[in-house]
């Protein structure tokens, strides 16, 4: 076949359903065995002679194949491709022999059946695809005949030919026909091929399978695929002029094919570094430099961006090249795009960075590495929160560069700070990663370790101050320090440097893991303070232009010193001459030296100091972050405080302690952004907290290691809050219930607590606080040292210190068991005491012990609260307390007068409580006079102490609340009792006949109603009894309250009249009856005490109150929403977290008062606001709580005594209107807003109004039509330029609706009504001004009229005055 045009058979193929073939066999209609006999007649003929393919037999039997390969079994296709691969080869290597040997006319021959090879290679290489795997009918009846006569058994083919065909894929034979290919492009091409175009022709057939093997994904996994295909692009553009053709391929690849980006990467990598061929990349990269992608294109900058970012890793180098036409994608407007562009340049910095290139200037790297640093914190600010985050990812990885870039990290510092407040999570949590690298990197460990605490850095930059002020006072004149200066820099070269190396060769930049005394603080000097902030930019100590050691750790450099002194050379040598001789040029340079080290160390200590103020102001935003829902973000918060703690920052601890709650977190592993799986967040605090507090650490004996730890545990308890504490008690449970606690610590604790030695108050607090906490999970914690409890905590040292006996009652009250309550069981688990047990003797001895501590208060609450705990009849030990403290509370004094100076209970009996926490006295008038016993007025005589009076009222309110609880547990114990009983009594009828069982079901009947009878009996003791019985000791104190409460111009000790009210609040409690008759007095005590506290008490006690007697409460719940706009921040916190309760819990109704919640959302203090929104959000996911009462808030905010200014209200309705969701809501909201102008007159209320319409989405239809409707009740009010602009901004929001059936017609038609009423309302509002004036002038002039016939009428020169006028 001799006429046979490579180009034109590719073109022909290209529909190769259509592929003409002069001599085609119709392979369809063939069966297997004859197909397979055609083959074998050309597979012959190639055997024979390479050449034979130019006959046009073989050649079309071949194509016929080819062409109907569908239809071909896959052994078929094997032999096939066999027959071709052989065929190619032999003649490949007869033309390489002829091309060495031979004339043109002789290896020229091998041109057309070479083409043909390479022509079928490919058709194979497209047409292998669609071969069926396996054909078991050809392949059991094609070896049968092949193997004739081989001696092989009958049996045998059938298996052998089926696991021969299954084994057959293409897959399989990629990997040899790309080495085939390989091997044929080391022809020599221009001796075959002299003309370009037929060249370009044939290495495109031979790359073309190439190329069609990568479009497959599947096949790009197999690494010998890969590095095949690589190897013919290389082959083909190196030594074939392939590159243009290879670049359009490559541009296709990743413009279509996203599994190519890497792969693709990968080939130019390898062409550049092992086929020395850079070329083709450059070329890529300048195309790609020139590509525009638009924000909609998702696909195309996806796969771009990738082969940019692995390009970069792989040759650096070649990116750096065309990086300044590559720069052009930072203002692309396709994010993934910008996205590649920052993390290329951070690869790009770190190649710079790290790279030893001799034949680079030092000096132009530097100044390229802080052009691309500026270029990544330009990105810090881009518009995508993508973006945004890929910078801070990409700047953290670069804080591990052995070169540390002060100046820069610095300026990444404040970057980092400053996106804290970004408002997408995904930034502020690689921010806080980010701000975690930079401390762990820091290269301010040169000296003193690395440790970063502020107050001592502060002191070391103040001591070199002073200093070097001090030596510099020492040295001469200015000009002989600095010749000195330049002298010593020439003779002694590097001797700070060398200095400071042996000064702290033993130095570390890591934190030590022990823990050392914290220095005091340091009171800041504010000019030391300027002089740090001055120096930190000009003279940096560790200046760019030189890289660092590999450690890490800083030199300091002379570079700016020999700049600063070039000028002055001439002039210093000059002066060596004339004035200095040798002794003195000695002693200066020696002085020089030294005032060289301290400026050096001083600019240190500034830089450290700058970078720790930014790191310390970062603090408080990053504790906000620790309550945030982004479950990634807060673990990276957490991790920050665990640095900042090792790294001994001073306000890290305020974030370990807020990272406390965080033990309440609902512990569940989830997936973050990236694909990783997030630790739950309660396991990430107690390894956070192990890892500083609980952990064994190395070298260190098991004895001090126990001590370590309980002292960590005791000083966790150090100025705790009560929500701290209570955080701490869950996360020690936890431990112990995990075993992570060992007993030796637990040992440790008791013998703190036990120690006869004088410790310090808090120590020993500290130890039984944990304890207690400890007994909460395990019981056995505290069963075994009761006695040391009652000796200690009950005894002298608890007399001593009260808040010691406290937690020792609490300890105590872990005797019972601390079992909870199973809902719906009536089983009782706790552990009771026998009323003689000495526990109860000793708390009762505390109780009555004379005492003047406000800390008493506290201790009497615990030890009331254990009584109850523990006592099988608290009733009794409570009824001897009450007993004696009013013996001793009105007891009558021989002399009134001189009681102070000769109390019996005065400080003087009990001397160590004057160590407590300083409330040793009560101010203003201690003792005073108090009413007599029950409610009986005041005998003259009679005078009691207000602090006893105090102590009797506030156990007597105790008791009383504490006694509904037992009687609940009374109630419960003895219907379980019943329930036994019933078990019992059905057990013995079980085997009763039928009418025995219809009398048990009557008697199950009379059960039932037995049970509602206890809960009637209780209900009753606790209605009628306590507060009212006969023989109630409690009804004796209720009138005394009412009396004290209700008199406070009588009782005006601040102590007497909290207790009493706090104790008349827990009476209120206990019935209904009593409730009834004196809660106003309660309310009274709100609006007219001016103690906070006491109103504090008040607010929450009116939320026990309504959870006891909602209906009461209920009807003056408006009287609850005062405390809202109380001055005292507390008072108004407590109220509205007790209103949240009441409204969410349905306790009370919402009665139009909503609106002074929604105040709180604009509230000064954050904590308050956050409250409020709090409320609104839990408010709006009840059934149309927040719709129904929308109308009652704009009202209460808009107009009246109530009403907020316009910028407040914008404000708290743009967020409330957040809630409303439901078109049907907003519908309903437009028609009764609308209807609202109608009876408003105040321009204010239609701005109000016409915002808050404003506010809706108006995403239907219905709504717009809902509001051009009630155009008559607002056209009117259109002349006002704010509502008319409010109308217009609606406008632009239905327009902006993509509803099908928007009603566009209707819009435009409304635009103009409103345009032409807002004229016709402009001309109005004229017309009445111009009337009004009118009116006012001829007002005026008959004023004036009036005045002169008056004065003409009193003879008065003003007559003729005004008539001249």
């Amino acid at each position: 076949m001799t006429n046979f045009d490579l180009q034109e058979e590719l073109q022909a193929l290209q529909d190769a359903a259509n592929y003409n073939i002069e001599q085609e066999h119709d392979i369809r209609s063939m069966e297997p065995r004859d197909i397979d006999a055609l083959l074998q007649r050309a597979v012959g003929a190639i055997v024979e002679s390479s050449d034979a393919i130019t006959d046009p037999e073989v050649f079309d039997i071949l194509r016929s194949m080819l062409k109907h390969a569908d239809a071909i079994p896959g052994i078929l296709m094997s032999k096939l491709l066999d027959a071709i691969s052989s065929g190619f080869v032999a003649q490949v290597d007869a033309a390489m022999q002829d091309l060495d040997h031979e004339e043109q006319q002789v290896y020229i021959a091998h041109k057309a059946p070479i083409e043909m090879y390479a022509f079928l290679l490919q058709w194979f290489a497209s047409a292998a695809e669609n071969v069926k795997g396996t054909d078991e009918e050809a392949a059991t009846a094609l070896p049968t005949k092949s193997r004739k006569g081989k001696g092989t058994k009958a049996g045998n083919p059938r298996p052998t030919a089926k696991a021969k065909t299954t084994e057959w894929t293409w897959m399989a034979q990629i990997a040899p026909t790309l080495s085939l290919i390989s091997k044929v492009l080391r022809l020599p091409t221009p001796k075959l091929w002299p003309t370009t175009g037929e060249k370009e022709t044939f290495i495109g057939c031979l790359t073309r399978p190439a190329y069609h093997v990568t479009e497959n994904e599947q096949y790009m996994k197999s690494q010998p695929i890969k590095l095949g295909v690589y190897k013919v692009i290389c082959l083909a553009v190196k030594h074939h002029g392939h590159g243009p053709a290879a670049q359009t391929s490559i541009m296709q690849s990743l413009q279509y094919y996203e599994h190519l980006s890497e792969p693709m990467a990968e080939c130019l990598t390898v062409l550049s570094k092992e086929f020395d061929h850079n070329q083709l990349a450059d070329e890529v990269l300048r195309e790609i430099a020139a590509k525009s992608f638009n924000a909609q294109d998702t696909k195309g900058p996806k796969h771009f961006s990738k082969f940019l970012v692995k390009f970069s890793e792989w040759a650096p180098r070649s990116v750096l090249k065309q990086i300044s036409l590559l720069l052009a994608h930072l203002d692309s407007e396709s994010y993934p795009m910008r996205m590649a562009m920052v993390e290329i340049i951070g690869v790009l910095i770190r190649e710079l960075a790290v790279s030893d290139d001799l034949g680079t200037d030092a000096q132009q790297t530097q100044k390229q590495v802080n052009g691309l640093y500026d270029l990544l914190l330009e990105r810090t600010l881009d518009l995508s929160s993508y973006v945004r985050t890929k910078v801070f990812t990409v700047l953290g990885r670069l804080c591990d560069l052995p070169v540390k870039f002060p100046k820069q990290r610095l300026a990444i510092t404040r970057a980092a700070v400053g996106a804290l407040d970004d408002k997408v999570a995904g930034v502020r949590k690689s921010a806080v990663a980010l701000l975690v690298r930079l401390v762990v990197t820091h290269p301010y460990g040169l000296m003193h370790g690395g440790l970063l605490g502020l107050s001592e850095w502060e002191e070391r930059y103040k001591e070199v101050v002073k200093e070097l002020k001090k030596v510099e006072a020492t040295v001469g004149g200015a000009v002989g320090m600095e010749a000195g200066a330049e002298a010593a820099e020439e003779e002694d070269g590097d001797a700070e440097t060398q200095e400071e190396e042996g000064d702290d060769a033993e130095s570390s930049s890591t934190p030590r893991k022990k823990k050392r005394a914290r220095s005091k603080e340091v009171g800041e000097d504010s000019e030391n303070d300027m002089d740090v902030d001055q120096e930190d930019d000009a003279d940096s100590i560790m200046d760019e232009d030189e890289p660092e050691e590999g450690d890490g750790t800083p030199k300091p450099k002379k570079s700016s010193k020999a700049k600063k002194k070039e000028g002055q050379k001439k002039r210093k040598s000059e002066l060596d001459i004339a004035t200095l001789t040798n002794e003195q040029a000695a002693l200066a340079a020696l002085e020089s030296n030294q005032i060289l080290h301290l400026r050096l160390r001083k600019r240190y200590y500034a830089e450290g100091l700058n970078f720790i103020r930014q790191v310390e102001d970062a603090m408080n935003i990053i504790c906000q972050l620790l309550g945030s829902t982004n479950k990634a973000e807060v673990l990276e918060a957490m991790e920050f405080f665990r640095v900042a703690h090792e790294y001994q920052f001073d306000s890290a601890e305020m974030g370990i302690k807020k990272m406390l709650h965080l033990i309440w977190s609902k512990d569940n592993s989830s997936m973050s952004e990236d694909g990783k799986e997030l630790k739950g967040i309660r396991s990430r605090l107690l390894e956070t907290y192990r890892s500083l507090y609980f952990d064994a650490l190395p070298d260190m004996e098991a004895k001090l290691q126990v001590n370590r730890i309980a002292k960590n545990m005791i000083e966790l308890t150090y100025g705790a809050t009560l929500a701290e504490l209570t955080s701490l008690e869950e996360m020690m449970r936890y431990m112990m219930d995990d075993d992570q606690i060992h007993g030796d610590v637990i040992s440790k604790l008791w013998q703190v607590y036990s120690s006869e030695r004088p410790l310090p108050k808090p120590q020993r607090r500290g130890a039984i606080i944990i304890l207690g906490m400890l007994a909460l999970a395990r019981r056995s914690v505290v069963t075994d040292r009761v006695e040391v409890l009652l000796k200690i905590g009950l005894g002298a040292q608890g007399k001593a210190d009260l808040i010691l006996a406290k937690y020792t009652c609490v300890a105590l009250q872990r005797l019972n068991g601390s079992a909870k309550k199973v809902k719906g069981s009536l089983l009782d688990k706790n552990v009771r005491l026998e009323m003689d047990s000495p526990v109860f003797r000793k708390l009762q001895d505390t109780i009555e012990h004379p005492c003047r501590s406000r800390d008493w208060f506290g201790m009497a609450e615990q030890a009331i609260n254990t009584v109850y705990a523990l006592g099988e009849h608290p009733d009794v030990l409570s009824n001897n307390i009450i007993k004696n403290l009013t013996k001793r509370a009105f007891r009558r004094r021989a002399k009134p007068a001189e009681e102070p100076a000769k109390d019996p209970d005065a400080m003087e009996e009990d001397p160590p409580v004057e160590e407590t926490q300083g409330d040793t006295s009560i101010a203003q008038g201690s003792t005073q006079s108090a009413s007599a016993p029950q409610s009986r007025p005041p005998l003259s005589g009679d005078t009691g102490d207000a602090f006893e009076l105090s102590q009797l009222l506030f156990v007597v309110g105790h008791v009383a609340i504490k006694h509904i609880v037992y009687l609940e547990l009374v109630e419960r114990e003895w219907k379980r009792q019943k329930h036994e009983k019933e078990a019992a009594d059905r057990l013995a009828r079980k085997n009763a006949d039928d009418a025995a069982d219809k009398e048990g079901e009557e008697l199950d009947q009379v059960a039932g109603n037995a049970e509602d009878e206890i809960g009637d009996r209780i209900a009753a003791i606790r209605e009628t009894e306590l507060l009212y019985g006969p023989d109630s000791l409690l009804a004796l104190y209720g009138p005394l309250l009412v009396h004290i409460c209700g008199s406070p111009q009588i009782y005006k000790n601040k102590t007497l009249r909290a207790a009493a009210t706090l104790a008349f609040s827990k009476f209120l409690c206990v019935s209904s009856h009593f409730c009834d008759q004196h809660h106003r007095l309660l309310f009274a005590i709100l609006d007219t005490s001016k103690d906070p506290n006491i109103r504090s008490n008040v607010v929450i006690a009116l939320g026990d109150v309504a959870v006891s007697f909602s209906n009461i409460i209920d009807e003056n719940s408006s009287e609850l929403y005062k405390g809202l706009s109380d001055g005292d921040l507390v008072v108004k916190k407590n109220t509205l977290m007790v209103l949240t309760h009441l409204i969410l819990n349905g306790m009370i109704k919402v009665k139009g008062q909503l609106g002074e919640m929604a105040k709180c959302l604009e509230d000064e203090e954050p904590r308050i606001a956050d409250l409020a929104k709090l409320f609104f959000t839990d408010l709006s996911t009840k059934d149309n709580a927040i719709y129904n009462n929308l109308p009652d808030v704009i009202s209460h905010l808009s107009v009246g005594d109530h009403a907020i200014d316009e910028e407040a209200f914008q404000s708290t309705m743009r967020y409330i209107f957040s809630f409303i969701e439901k078109e049907k809501q907003a519908e309903n909201i437009v028609e009764k807003l609308c209807q609202r102008f109608r009876l408003s007159e105040d321009p204010r209320q239609w701005r109000d109004i016409a915002f808050c319409l404003s506010l809706l989405n108006f995403k239907s239809d219905r709504s717009v039509k809902r509001l051009i409707e009630g155009l008559q009740f607002y056209r009117d009010k259109l002349h006002e330029e704010t509502v008319y602009n409010r109308f217009q901004e609606i406008l632009a929001k239905a327009r902006s609706n993509k509803s099908a059936n928007k009603p566009d017609n209707e819009l435009n038609e409304f635009e103009k009504i409103l345009e032409d009423h807002k004229r016709q309302g402009e001309e109005d509002q004229a017309f009445e001004k111009r009337v009004e004036g009118k009116k006012a002038a001829a007002k005026k002039k008959a004023s004036r009229k009036s005045d002169i016939r008056v004065a003409a009428r009193k003879k008065q020169p003003v007559v003729e005055e005004q008539d001249s006028e």
